[in-house]
Order: structure tokens, then sequence, then C-alpha cells
């Protein structure tokens, strides 16, 4: 199967019009003509990652965040960026991303995280997102130990628990914090993201039990829906989840 026709997969999934106006989703680097030998499902590029792909023998690297958000002026040694596409031009391998449309698709990124929880009757929120229900209500401290749980969280941050059942659930992945106040509007009892500032925890004391995982943490398992989808167009071509954790954030 070539590139093009695991690409072209991707974007009936994910169709590039659904990315924010900021974000530089689709085809970062390579042709798309030649024959898929195989593809690294990944969340980040990094140079390892390039490698696995090349010792792994793959010709395609579908990632989750674009490796070129924004214009190089040359391509030397000087960043990982420009050594990433160095790399995989010397190689011949091409590099996909789709980040902002994954999360905007049906289905998606934070359809994913709901999933993983074990959320029920999961629908889109006004201003990004979704929102859906524990099959019982639980109370703060058991839902925090199930999100540590699911997502191999070693900090989760949290406001004070608050000291009602939760059992409405709204979810952002990544830099979702923009989503709390729609979350709230919707009478969610928590709401969980991988990122927020400190300022933004301020002001929900017992109002909603705010979540944060982490962005790598929160986007972990957008591989599953790289695989579920390649898997299904093109059953017999080798499919790899990168073994390589690219989380630049470190925890003591």
């Amino acid at each position: 199967m070539k590139i093009k026709e695991i690409i072209d997969a991707l974007e009936r999934f994910a169709p590039l019009p659904l990315q924010e106006s900021y974000d530089n989703a689709g085809l970062q680097v390579g042709l798309t003509e030649a024959e898929a030998s195989g593809a690294l499902l990944c969340l980040d590029v990094t140079e390892e990652v390039v490698r696995e792909a090349i010792y792994l023998g793959c010709n395609l690297i579908v990632a989750h965040h674009p490796l070129l958000f924004r214009p190089l002026r040359h391509v030397t040694d000087q960043t990982q960026v420009e050594r990433c596409v160095r790399l995989a031009i010397q190689n011949e391998i091409t590099i996909y991303a789709a980040h902002t449309n994954l999360d905007n698709a049906e289905d998606g990124v934070s359809y994913k995280m709901a999933e993983k929880i074990g959320l029920l009757d999961v629908v889109p929120m006004e201003g990004g997102g979704v929102m859906g229900y524990l099959r019982e209500p639980e109370d703060s401290l058991a839902f925090l130990l199930r999100l540590k749980d699911a997502f191999h969280v070693e900090c989760l941050q949290h406001n004070e628990m608050i000291n009602r059942p939760i059992q409405s659930v709204a979810l952002c992945g990544g830099a979702g914090a923009f989503a709390v106040d729609a979350a709230i509007k919707q009478e969610a009892d928590a709401f969980v993201t991988g990122e927020m500032n400190y300022h933004q925890f301020f002001g929900h004391e017992q109002e909603i039990q705010l979540a944060v995982l982490g962005h790598y943490q929160s986007e972990q398992y957008t591989k599953e829906i790289f695989y579920s989808i390649i898997g299904e167009v093109a059953p017999e071509m080798p499919l790899f989840v990168t073994q390589i954790d690219t989380n630049p954030i470190k925890y003591l």
C-alpha cells in the first residue's frame, strides 16, 4: 500500500480542515507515492524515534504533534527539529502528523481518554473536549486514583477535593484549560485535562473537581487511535508503537 493511501485513511478520520488556525498538521517531511514498508506510531518525533523507524524498517512515522510548527530558515544540525528533518530525508522516511484535527474529530483524543476511564454516553462539549458519565458516582479520592491508574500518572495535580460525588466528567486532552468554563456551564462534576496554569486553579473550590494529568500523559493513547485506523486499511503492513518515552518532563 502506498503511503498516500494511509494518509488518506487518517484524513478521512481526522480531516485537515478540523485543525486549529495555529496548527500545522498533515505531511511534514517526505514523499507519499512510495510503497509503505511499515509505520511507526508516536506522540512526538525525536531523533531517537526516527532512528527507531530506521531500525524497524519503517518508511513512515505517524505522530500526534507536528515536527514542523514553524517554517525552517535552514536545515542544519543546530536544532533537534533540523536534525530530525535531515535524518528523515537521508533515510527516505515520510513524517505525518494528525494534531488538533484529531483532537476535534469524532472519536478523537478526548474520546479515547473517556474510554480509558470508562465514561458512558460521551458527547462533544461546546468549546472543545467531551463530557460523559461514570457508571456509578464515586468520591473525589476514588476518582483521582482512577485517573492515576488509567493514565499511569506519577504526579497528579488537582484542586481541593469536592465534597459531593463525581459522576459527570468533562475531558480535554493536551493543553485543554480553555474548556474549563464550558465544563462548568454544562454542570460537570469534574474536569480533566493535560495542562493548566497556576492561576486557573483559583476560584473553583467546591464548584468542580479539577485534575491535570500532564500533557504527554493525557495524549499517550493517541497512538491507539492511529493503530486502529491504519490497521483497518493496511492489515498486512508492519505497524509499530514507539517504545521511546518522549515526554520531556521528568519527575523526582
